[in-house]
């Protein structure tokens, strides 16, 4: 664990990013509790819990539930920005999500703040880094005045997998989680500062400057419920305290950060992880699925 030397190394190429305290945003699931697709008004209802705290969303593919047609307009209603994504694992999905962009990303310029194109493909083994690059100019195309730009694993940034699709991004989305990597709580912190510090380095070593990249931390968070993954524990304890000292501490720094998520998806089913372990992300909302807050989350 080098939190202590690198993180402040790293910070300190990056002047622009540490000018001030960074944003904090949340991802947003386009499902009600019960697994039906949300509206315009289900929408509303969320962005006026989290307008309390943040005003920017993201989502993962901009034509799932309609999630563009419904979002948007609520993101205007509530003063809101969203980043909108597109899934490029298959062709259909694509082209799902480019059309939809299409429709939409000028009716609603000033809510659009950015679209992601592939949400962890590099980690999945999905795509390649210059696959997405390509697709991500192809979204380019039918949103030309847009930020575009993709979210992945950290070690996908820090092993070159995805240099091909850094270098023509407006932004990048670093996910990492410390709890996927079965740290203890005592240790998480530190071990996500690390790995948000090798991401950013290797991405500012490709793009050269701060200058022609915005960086945030895509995903990040910890489970309230659910079973051990190694030596990590679902806990709200635990989770309350990952927030405060991870994500309170990476937007101290200057960094923007994106909590995962919102509130809890009841109706995911359970998977499991590459070690075979249960990965249960049902509960990773810092609200109930009921929009009832589970600890505070004031930094």
């Amino acid at each position: 664990m080098r939190f202590t030397s690198v993180l402040p190394l790293a910070l300190a190429a990056a002047p622009v990013a540490v000018s001030a305290a960074g944003t904090l945003g949340f991802a947003l699931g386009t499902k009600k509790p019960d697994g039906t697709c949300k509206y315009q008004q289900d929408y509303e209802t969320d962005l006026d819990v989290i307008g309390t705290k943040a005003k920017i969303v993201r989502g993962y593919s901009a034509s799932d539930c309609n999630a563009a047609q419904y979002l948007l307009p609520a993101a205007k209603a509530k003063g809101f920005k969203v980043v909108l994504g597109v899934w490029p694992d298959t062709d259909e999905a694509f082209n799902l999500d480019k059309g939809v962009i299409q429709q939409y990303a000028s009716q609603y310029s000033d809510q659009l703040y950015a679209i992601t194109v592939g949400s962890e493909a590099l980690y999945r083994g999905s795509l390649t880094g210059e696959t997405i690059a390509s697709k991500l100019l192809e979204i380019k195309k039918v949103a030309p005045n847009a930020k575009l730009g993709t979210a992945d694993s950290w070690n996908k940034y820090v092993d070159g997998s995805a240099d091909a699709v850094v270098k023509v991004a407006d932004i990048i989305l670093v996910n990492a989680f410390s709890y996927w990597q079965g740290q203890d709580i005592k240790n998480a912190t530190g071990s996500f500062f690390d790995d948000i510090a090798q991401a950013t380095a290797h991405i500012q070593n490709i793009k050269g400057s701060t200058d022609g990249v915005e960086l945030w931390v895509g995903e990040t968070g910890w489970p309230t419920e659910g079973d051990d993954y190694e030596k990590a524990h679902p806990s709200i304890e635990n989770a309350k305290t990952y927030f405060h000292s991870a994500l309170c501490g990476i937007k101290a720094w200057g960094f923007n950060v994106f909590s995962f998520e919102a509130f809890d998806e009841p109706w995911k089913p359970v998977s499991k992880g590459q070690n075979g372990q249960v990965a249960d992300e049902r509960h990773w909302g810092v609200w109930n699925a009921d929009r009832s807050p589970k600890f505070d989350i004031n930094c």
